[in-house]
């Protein structure tokens, strides 16, 4: 029996040893503290045997699209292994703190309130959760051994107060991160919008996009309350007063690199609200006659006159034009918008867009209505005000990106480096980046399009970030590499806000 035991212990005892390839097969790491288990980069969950079934059965019941996304064996998958290994790494070194008991007490508070802040726990929750672990702790294991690791539990500090100076010094190692990464990058841009909170207050969110020198980083840099009037000279001063002197330096360079930059340049007061114009106009044409039925019951004097109007057939022709004209306006404004998206996605939708509306304008004048089907269900009526609305659309968009500060032939090479460029090419992109070397710029233009190594891996490439980062990671096409992050570091526009 004794014989049969101590086998099956060595048998156990190998089964538990962590083998490195299953960081590429399933995105696991063994952490280097005593007693760690293996986890998950993707979600940081940990499985309890280090044994390949159970990770394995976690990767693909969790992050079954993982390897869709990723395949195996591929340049894609590794380096996305390696980002989530770079985060895993990040923050462990901020959660992780010293040898000493009491250093680990700290540490182990700390992680607490990341978690309480992560699933948006309120910091009086931090006791009750304090009180769980020394019942769950007490339950396991009655033993000495367990002793100290219970004293220790209840020394750990999870006030309201003390949580939520926990979350500041995680607060303030992450902006202290992202202010050096912003500091080390060549170009950098800041998105500022105001909002306001579920309490009402006015808040200027700050955003910054950056290169770090591996990837394109999308991060919140400052978030600052507005008391009073929201106007751009209170968001101005406010910017000013609420960034540190680094942020203040920041901001100052991005100001300095336009002579007509002033305060009123600042992307303000957009209507957060805007797609749903849209929408209220489609449900209020589905529900319409609800609509009429409810005013009908009414015996006020506003209902029957909001009835009268609803009635009139050339009113309510311009209700279903309109509800059709704002869901493709949302189409477009959806797009755009999402992490990682670039100021050449925002060119190549907007062109796109403006060519729909020569066909819109096309399919309203026959009066076809293909792409106006509220109007076409209501059997409204087409009037020249509908066409003179679209042919003014199209001409508010020709016109509002005509003068657009970034030349079109540059946004086109960053969009296909196979495109046919300008003669006057390297011209535009020293007037839009005076820092860049002109007649090395131009031998690089050369080599660069008549290499085979462009056209295949633009097709290939995740994105258009993922492209122009891989090929041009070395310094053989530095100042292409310039023209590239200067346009990829741009904002399109203040949805990450």
């Amino acid at each position: 029996m004794a014989v049969s035991k101590n086998l099956k212990s060595k048998t156990d005892n190998e089964n538990k040893i962590f083998h490195e390839e299953w960081t590429e097969k399933y995105a696991f790491i063994l952490p280097s503290f005593i007693n760690a288990k293996p986890t998950c980069l993707i979600c940081n969950e940990g499985v309890s045997v280090c044994k390949e079934y159970y990770i394995r059965r976690h990767h693909e019941t969790k992050h079954a699209n993982f390897k869709v996304a990723f395949p195996p064996k591929t340049e894609a998958r590794q380096r996305k292994i390696e980002a989530l290994k770079g985060s895993y790494a990040y923050s462990s070194r901020i959660l992780v703190r010293g040898l000493t008991s009491q250093q680990k007490v700290t540490s182990a508070s700390l992680k607490a309130s990341w978690v309480l802040a992560k699933h948006n726990k309120p910091f009086v929750d931090a006791e009750v959760f304090k009180e769980m672990m020394v019942k769950v702790l007490e339950e396991l294991d009655t033993g000495k051994s367990m002793d100290g690791v219970i004293g220790s539990v209840k020394q750990m500090s999870l006030s309201a107060r003390t949580a939520a100076r926990r979350i500041e010094v995680l607060s303030d190692a992450v902006q202290g991160a992202i202010i050096d990464g912003v500091s080390r990058a060549n170009y950098f841009s800041l998105a500022i919008d105001e909002s306001t909170d579920k309490t009402d207050v006015a808040q200027l969110c700050v955003y910054v996009r950056y290169y770090d020198g591996k990837d394109f980083k999308e991060e919140l840099l400052s978030l600052i309350p507005l008391e009073g009037h929201t106007t751009g000279d209170v968001v101005f001063e406010k910017l000013e007063e609420g960034t540190s002197s680094t942020q203040h330096r920041l901001f100052r360079q991005l100001v300095a690199e336009s002579e007509d930059a002033t305060d009123d340049d600042l992307l303000l007061h957009n209507d957060v609200r805007w797609l749903s114009k849209g929408k209220a106009l489609d449900r209020f044409c589905v529900l319409l006659n609800e609509i009429k039925a409810f005013l009908g019951m009414s015996k006020s004097i506003a209902a029957a006159d909001h009835l009268i109007l609803l009635e009139d057939e050339k009113f309510m022709s311009n209700v279903a034009f309109l509800s059709d004209i704002f869901g493709h306006l949302n189409q477009l404004n959806l797009q755009p918008q999402g992490r990682d998206k670039t100021l050449v996605d925002m060119v190549e939708k907007l062109e796109s867009f403006t060519r729909m509306l020569e066909m819109f304008e096309a399919d309203i004048s026959t009066g076809r209505l293909l792409h106006f089907s509220t109007l076409k269900r209501t059997a409204g009526e087409v009037t020249e005000l509908m066409v003179d609305f679209i042919k003014k659309l199209r001409a508010n968009f020709n016109s509002r990106f005509d003068d657009y500060s970034i030349p079109k032939d540059i946004i086109d090479f960053i969009r296909d480096p196979a495109v046919k460029i300008a003669d006057n090419f390297s011209s535009l992109a020293k007037a839009t980046i005076p820092s860049l070397d002109q007649a090395a710029l131009e031998i690089e233009m050369i080599d660069f399009r008549t290499t085979s190594v462009v056209r295949d891996p633009l097709r290939s490439a995740e994105s258009l970030c993922a492209f122009w980062v891989g090929r041009l990671c070395s310094e053989e096409y530095s100042n292409l590499k310039k023209v590239a992050h200067y346009i990829l570091t741009m904002f399109p526009s203040t949805y990450v806000c």
